[in-house]
C-alpha cells in the first residue's frame, strides 16, 4: 500500500474517532496535506506533513506509515512522528490553559443568589406602587 485516503489514515492514526467525524473536519478546512487544503479523497504517502487543527491547536505531523485498520493507540502512533514546533505549541497552550482565569469568575451578572433575592425584595418595597425607582414629576 503506497497510499491512503487522508480521512482512513486518520482515523486509523486516532486523530478522529470516526470516518465521519474526520470527513466532516476535513470539509470544514481543518485539516492540511503539505501545506495545502485538504479533500476527504485526497491520498497521503509516508513523507508527507499533515496538520490537523482541533480545539484551537494545531498538530502538525510527519505520516511514518500507512494503515487502512484501526489499532490499538500504541500502534497508532507508531504511523506518525509529531515534529517539534508542534509539540512546544501544544505544550504552551496547555500552559496557557492551566494559568488562565477561571471562566466563571467573570461572570458579573446573573441569577441572583437566594440572599441577593432578599435583598432585591427589601429595596423594592421602599418604592411603593412605582414601577421604576425614578423620581416622578407629579
Amino acid at each position: 500500500m503506497e497510499r491512503l485516503r487522508i480521512d482512513k489514515w486518520l482515523w486509523s492514526a486516532r486523530f478522529f474517532k470516526t470516518r465521519t467525524l474526520a470527513a466532516e473536519d476535513i470539509g470544514k478546512g481543518r485539516v492540511e496535506v503539505n501545506g495545502q487544503p485538504a479533500k476527504a479523497a485526497r491520498e497521503v504517502k509516508v513523507g508527507d506533513t499533515v496538520a490537523v487543527r482541533r480545539d484551537s491547536v494545531t498538530r502538525t505531523v510527519v505520516v511514518k506509515g500507512l494503515s487502512n485498520l484501526r489499532g490499538p493507540a500504541p500502534v497508532a502512533q507508531q504511523l506518525y512522528e509529531e515534529t517539534a514546533e508542534s509539540l512546544k505549541a501544544r505544550e504552551d497552550a496547555a500552559q496557557q490553559r492551566r494559568y488562565a482565569r477561571e471562566p466563571a469568575l467573570s461572570i458579573e451578572h446573573g441569577r441572583p443568589t437566594k440572599r441577593g433575592r432578599r435583598e432585591l425584595d427589601e429595596a423594592q418595597k421602599g418604592w411603593g406602587d412605582r414601577w421604576s425607582a425614578s423620581i416622578d414629576d407629579d
